[in-house]
């Protein structure tokens, strides 16, 4: 099945909120119904950022080999520029994707383009030497786990795994990788045998089938399904099955504590309920979203509204990792059954 393009189906909203304290923006408030009983998340940028800085890779790689076939006219400025402008737009969907717009793009011109797996090899040659330290670094020891972990990501594991949900991982990096790499982060213990990635025949796998999958052998309808995630995809997929949207705007190469702006403004049109930079408001987020509580405003805290304008400015987020309120809160949506 493959794997849907991006398209802006949802409106950006005039406003949002903030829950008290917190970075976690709510969009939509959340109907009242049954809690979720899985949560899927997706890897890079979600939960891992042993691989932030690819497109740093791969941009320059594919603009590289497109040079080769540039039409009279073109520069090597305009080529990096259509090169960018594709990748950012296919950012979300399997690697290979965006080796078969390369593909596109080299026959457009009149060349004959490899076949798009072998690209996609190239490229992951030349990223595992860009990450090959922070891969070593996690087995040896050398680097500490939270060093390339969106920052409260084992917190909200073990929240809900504390809770029974049924947590699992879908990622468009090959499988084999991500098996790998969510070892060596310390994920992989909260989805034990229910961890998907990107396969040789690329069309048999998608976010999509995977979301599916979950609903049908556990024979429940869309409102038991979180997700979580940096990407369109699982964002548009889990809304498509009826789910709770959360979008991960993560700063990956700053851990800023803040929204990225580009993110949040694409996650928004997929369809995104809720907006979080991290996971350092874990507790309050999770209580959200399962119990319908909140945490309590500080008696001298400001109204949390916020418009769109306010919402997407760098400093408008409440500082990562604020105090949240215990147990107690207001109520939410009155609470689950």
């Amino acid at each position: 099945m493959a794997e849907r393009d991006y398209r802006a189906v949802w409106p950006l909203p005039s406003s949002t909120r903030l829950l008290a304290g917190t970075s976690v923006e709510v969009v939509r408030e959340l109907p009242r119904g049954p809690a979720p009983e899985h949560a899927l998340f997706d890897f890079d940028g979600t939960l891992s950022l042993i691989r932030e800085g690819w497109m740093d890779v791969m941009v320059p790689m594919l603009a590289e080999i497109l040079l080769e076939y540039a039409r009279p006219g073109e520069t090597e400025e305009g080529i990096r520029a259509l090169v960018k402008d594709f990748v950012t737009e296919l950012t979300g969907k399997q690697t290979v994707y965006q080796m078969i717009r390369l593909a596109e793009e080299i026959r457009a011109r009149g060349g004959t383009p490899r076949d798009p797996l072998d690209y996609k090899a190239e490229y992951h040659d030349r990223l595992m030497e860009r990450i090959a330290f922070r891969r070593k670094g996690l087995a040896d020891g050398t680097l500490p786990r939270e060093a390339a972990l969106v920052p409260g990501s084992l917190e909200i594991l073990g929240l809900l795994k504390a809770r029974g949900v049924a947590i699992y991982i879908a990622s468009g990096t090959d499988e084999e990788y991500v098996l790998e790499e969510a070892a060596l982060l310390g994920v992989d213990e909260f989805a034990r045998g229910r961890i998907y990635g990107a396969q040789a025949d690329y069309a048999s796998f998608s976010k999509e089938l995977v979301i599916r999958r979950i609903l049908e052998v556990n024979r429940v309808d869309g409102r038991r399904l979180a997700a979580f995630g940096d990407g369109y995809v699982e964002i548009a997929d889990c809304k498509a099955a009826g789910g709770i949207a959360v979008a991960v705007a993560s700063d990956e190469s700053g851990r800023s504590g803040r929204p990225d702006p580009w993110k949040r403004e694409r996650l928004l049109g997929a369809g995104a309920d809720l907006v979080v930079p991290d996971y350092r408001d874990a507790e309050a987020l999770v209580s959200y979203i399962w119990d319908g509580i909140e945490p309590e405003p500080a008696a001298d805290a400001e109204p949390t509204g916020r418009t769109r304008e306010e919402a997407a400015a760098p400093d408008s987020v409440s500082a990562a990792g604020a105090a949240v309120g215990g147990t107690s809160g207001s109520p939410g949506r009155g609470g689950r059954p």
